[in-house]
Order: structure tokens, then C-alpha cells, then sequence
């Protein structure tokens, strides 16, 4: 008879930084790129930005722990932050590696460092079940082009969000985040007391640098 087993093992994780961390920085940024994307190209959407690129901005972005190959095996190396394939092993990995960065890295900056939290599409996601998992103090948490997971009850945390900011930030002719989805992204914010500001911007299914460089202006 087959037996399913695991067994949790030690393994390399990969990241990519912005700036240098120190007590002079006043914005620390956590971002994390989308399905079938790479850190390491992902992080070049905040690179020489006004506003980001001031000396005073620390940007952290960490790699999905799942790598496969985009478009068969010729294409290139991308990675995935989770399947559906044990999906709650794949989260509690992802998020013990998104809080060994903060935690190694928060320390360094200043006490009132203003925290901000990104995630694209599928970043999205993994961003706020980390946050439910370990709640981590932050200061804004956005959504880009990405929805709130239907599977969690953010309701009884309501406390824990209301000195927290929320933002929705999406493309006009983004072919994913369809009338239909912003609707029930809405209603889902609604139903578990969750201020969600949105930032609807010219753009399809990417993190714009125009619209970021203007959204970093509004934080």
C-alpha cells in the first residue's frame, strides 16, 4: 500500500535588493513578483524610480521557492510561489522565508520605519496569508493587479487592520482584473471591514513604473 509522507528539510532561498539598509532609511519596502515571474527581474520595476530611488528607500524582493520552465523546456526559468499540490506546505514555506527577511532585515532600519507591502497577481496572496499567519506590523499592504484569497476570514483580525492601509491598485486594460473581479474584490473587502483604497491607473496586467512612481507620491 502507498504511504504519503514528508519530512521538512533545510534549502536555499533566493532574493534581490534595492538600497542599502540603515537608520536612515524611512521607507521599507517587501515586494513580491507574480506567477511565473523572477525576483531578480521583478525588483527592475523599482529600480531608478523618483521617490524610490532617494537613498532613503530600502527594497526587499523575495523569489517564489517553486521554479519551472516558462513555455515547455525551452523556455526560461521562472518561478511560482504555490499549486494546489500541497498548497498548505507550500504556504507555511514561503511564509517562515518571508519572516526570516523581515526579521533579519527590520532591525537595522529605523524603529518608525514606514513598512509597505506589495504584491503582484499571485503576489497578492502570498503577501496576505503570510500576513495572517505571523501578522507582521506594516503600515500599507497593496494589491496590484491581485485579489484578496476567498479562503480567509479577515474579519475576526479587524483590530489588526484598522491602523493598516489598504490599497487595490489595477490596470484599465488589464485582460485579468476584469469589471466582474473588481466587483467581488469589493464586496469581499466589505464583508470582512476592510477599507480598500483603489487606484485604477492607464495600463494592462503589470506594475506600471509611471503608475507607481504617482502611487508612491499618494501613500
Amino acid at each position: 500500500m502507498i504511504q504519503p509522507y514528508k519530512i521538512p528539510i533545510q534549502r536555499t532561498a533566493h532574493y534581490y535588493t534595492l538600497g542599502e539598509p540603515s537608520e536612515q532609511v524611512r521607507r521599507f519596502w517587501i515586494v513580491c513578483h507574480g506567477y511565473g515571474q523572477l525576483a531578480r527581474t521583478f525588483i527592475r520595476r523599482f529600480e531608478n524610480l523618483e521617490g524610490l530611488d532617494d537613498g532613503k528607500t530600502f527594497v526587499v524582493a523575495p523569489e517564489g521557492l517553486s521554479k519551472f520552465y516558462w513555455g515547455a523546456f525551452t523556455g526560461e526559468p521562472v518561478a511560482s510561489w504555490m499549486t494546489k499540490e500541497h498548497r498548505l506546505d507550500e504556504i507555511d514555506d514561503y511564509c517562515n522565508f518571508l519572516q526570516t527577511l523581515y526579521d533579519s532585515y527590520l532591525p537595522q532600519l529605523a524603529p518608525d520605519v514606514e513598512i509597505i507591502l506589495l504584491g503582484f497577481s499571485q503576489g497578492t496572496a502570498t503577501h496576505c496569508r503570510w500576513i495572517m499567519q505571523n501578522f507582521p506590523h506594516f503600515h500599507h499592504l497593496i494589491l496590484w493587479a491581485g485579489q484578496l484569497p476567498d479562503d480567509l476570514d479577515f474579519t475576526p483580525y479587524q483590530p489588526f487592520f484598522t491602523e493598516k492601509k489598504l490599497h487595490f491598485a489595477y490596470g484599465n486594460k488589464d485582460e485579468f482584473v476584469t469589471e466582474k473581479r473588481i466587483e467581488w474584490q469589493r464586496d469581499f473587502a466589505e464583508k470582512n471591514l476592510l477599507m480598500l483604497n483603489e487606484f485604477p491607473f492607464e495600463g494592462r496586467h503589470e506594475v506600471d513604473r509611471e503608475a507607481l512612481t504617482r502611487f508612491e507620491k499618494e501613500l
